[in-house]
């Protein structure tokens, strides 16, 4: 199982960008997606997530501004930034968990948020 994250790239502030998760291989079935992201010099943390059933979870840092969506059968998932401050800046790893107890990561796209 691979997945592909792309969409990252250089923005001012106040800008928008989408970010897309492609999934390819096979999978029983997909529980969770989501994204993380990783600053230089900090810890990897989660930015919003979304369950089979479409629950969706945000960071404090996110709320109001980032969206994400699913598309289970697919393997897809998006996050769509709206209003990017330059604290947004780092790269952007796609996460899911499939049944049984399965995660797989992305490779990770650069988002950069210029003041």
């Amino acid at each position: 199982v691979q997945l592909q994250a792309s969409g990252g790239g250089l923005v001012q502030a106040g800008g928008s960008l989408r970010l897309s998760c492609a999934t390819s291989g096979r999978i029983l079935r997909i529980n969770n997606m989501g994204w993380y992201r990783q600053a230089p010099g900090k810890q990897r943390e989660l930015v919003a997530s979304i369950t089979s059933g479409g629950t969706t979870t945000y960071a404090d840092s996110g709320k109001g501004r980032f969206t994400i969506s699913s598309d289970n059968a697919k393997g897809t998932a998006y996050l769509q930034m709206n209003s990017l401050k330059p604290e947004d800046t780092a790269v952007y790893y796609c996460w899911l968990t499939a049944f049984p107890r399965s995660t797989y990561w992305g490779q990770g796209t650069q988002v950069t948020v210029s003041s």
